[in-house]
């Protein structure tokens, strides 16, 4: 059906100008040849237009005519032409530069096709919330041995005498846990 979406994708991305930016990534050297830069770039599309890890998206590029055809495939091919470890190589590979240029290429394509207006690139709203912290996750042992320690120093304020504090026991069990945990 060549009025589906990713075929009229396919046919509105400007392909020579995203191989000649993204081409200097690869180096023909000895080794196994490079892959199209047309097959990677497509992915790249692919996986973050619909949100898919690297391993479901090989299983629906295999089902999928459209995505293959999005990719440069001429026939319908029933194996990856490449190993899934190249995708993770290839994104190393490209560095802020060229994923920037892919982004500016991806957005004007948005605004030329009319999916999106110039103005909606005007403001930026940035997600923030699936930003690594350097914080411990709080486990069970962890939270005893805290209310412990703090039960202790109320005691101490208030002028309660404590038999034992377990301060030492305490110490060694959470050790304990934490190793066996580990």
């Amino acid at each position: 059906n060549m009025k589906h979406e990713l075929v009229r994708l396919a046919q509105a991305i400007d392909w020579p100008v995203l191989e000649e930016r993204f081409g200097a990534v690869y180096s023909d050297g000895p080794g196994m040849p490079p892959l199209p830069t047309r097959l990677m770039a497509g992915l790249a599309i692919l996986k973050h237009t619909f949100n898919l890890s690297d391993e479901v998206l090989c299983e629906r590029w295999v089902e999928n005519p459209y995505f293959q055809y999005l990719c440069g495939e001429v026939f319908f091919c029933h194996a990856l032409p490449f190993d899934r470890s190249s995708m993770t190589r290839w994104r190393g590979r490209m560095g802020e530069e060229r994923i920037v240029a892919l982004l500016q290429e991806s957005l004007s394509l948005a605004v030329k096709t009319g999916a999106m207006k110039p103005a909606d690139t005007r403001q930026v709203i940035v997600d923030t919330t699936v930003q690594p912290k350097n914080v411990m996750f709080p486990t069970d042992a962890k939270l005893i041995q805290r209310a412990r320690e703090r039960l202790v120093r109320l005691a101490r304020k208030t002028g309660l005498n404590l038999r034992q504090s377990y301060v030492r026991v305490g110490k060694l069990a959470l050790i304990k846990h934490q190793r066996y945990a580990h």
